[in-house]
Parts: C-alpha cells; sequence; structure tokens
C-alpha cells in the first residue's frame, strides 16, 4: 500500500472523456485521489455525491480531485452525467493505479473471498507525495470528511 511521504506514478490513467491524467498535471496544487469499488451502487453514489456538493469547498482548500475505480470510460461517462459530477473518473479497468496504491485486495463479504476495491481517500502535496490517507471513508459525507481533516492538519 502507498504510504504517506511516497511520490504518485506519473501516469495516472485516463478518464470519461479520454483524457489522460498524469501527476505532472497536478504539480504545484493539491490533489485528492479517491477510490472506490463501483459506478451506480449505493455507497459509491454517496461519495461521488458527496464529493460533487463539496466540490467547490474543496476547490477553494486547493485540491483537484479524480475518481478512480475499474469501470470502463463509458460507464464512467453515464455516472458522471447522471450525477452531474465536476470532476474527472479514471477508468482503471487493468487495475494498474489501484495495484500501485494498494487498494486492489482480498476483501471478505458475506463468508465469501475475492478480490476487490478498497474504498480509500489519499490527498496528494503539491510536491506529489501522500501527505494523508484515509481508510474509514464516511461516503455520505466524504467531502466534510476531507475538510475537517486538511483543517486539523494546518
Amino acid at each position: 500500500m502507498m504510504k504517506i511521504g511516497d511520490l504518485i506514478p506519473q501516469v495516472l490513467g485516463v478518464d470519461q472523456e479520454g483524457r489522460e491524467h498524469r501527476a505532472a498535471d497536478y504539480a504545484g496544487q493539491r490533489l485528492i485521489i479517491y477510490f472506490y469499488p463501483k459506478d451506480n451502487t449505493p455507497g459509491c453514489t454517496a461519495e461521488a455525491c458527496s464529493l460533487s456538493e463539496g466540490y467547490g469547498a474543496l476547490r477553494k482548500a486547493g485540491f483537484a480531485l479524480l475518481g478512480v475505480s475499474k469501470d470502463s470510460a463509458a460507464s464512467h461517462g453515464k455516472f458522471a452525467a447522471k450525477y452531474a459530477l465536476p470532476f474527472p473518473l479514471i477508468a482503471d479497468v487493468d487495475l494498474t493505479l489501484q495495484q500501485q496504491f494498494g487498494v486492489w485486495r482480498e476483501k471478505k463479504m458475506a463468508g465469501r473471498t475475492y478480490m476487490g476495491t478498497v474504498r480509500t481517500t489519499f490527498l496528494i502535496d503539491e510536491q506529489g507525495r501522500v501527505s494523508h490517507i484515509i481508510e474509514k471513508v464516511n461516503t455520505k459525507d466524504a467531502a466534510r470528511q476531507i475538510l475537517e481533516l486538511i483543517e486539523e492538519k494546518q
């Protein structure tokens, strides 16, 4: 798993509009990268909508925002349009970014074990290093959770 102080990978992936995102695109600014399991599921929708509602405050605090899941760009496009999401969603269909960040892991639910995305939010500083990791994400209040963490650390 990526740790505090680690540099993020140079290539972050391609979003729902076909644009490639690289760490260099965010040099000199802070970045939030949030990993979620699947478009259009209750928890993931709640998280995306919370971040969308808090997007202005997150931008005002100096952050850009990227969502990442293994869904396709087409799925992301429909999800972003349906909920008017103002930030890019990276289509990590080959799991490269999730494996680099260490969020593609064994999960257990209803007595079965499987591989999946562990919902995690990473805050990245202006130098491209991980500054905070939120492993217990409050899906219904994700933006406030991030903003409170930022205020606490300043």
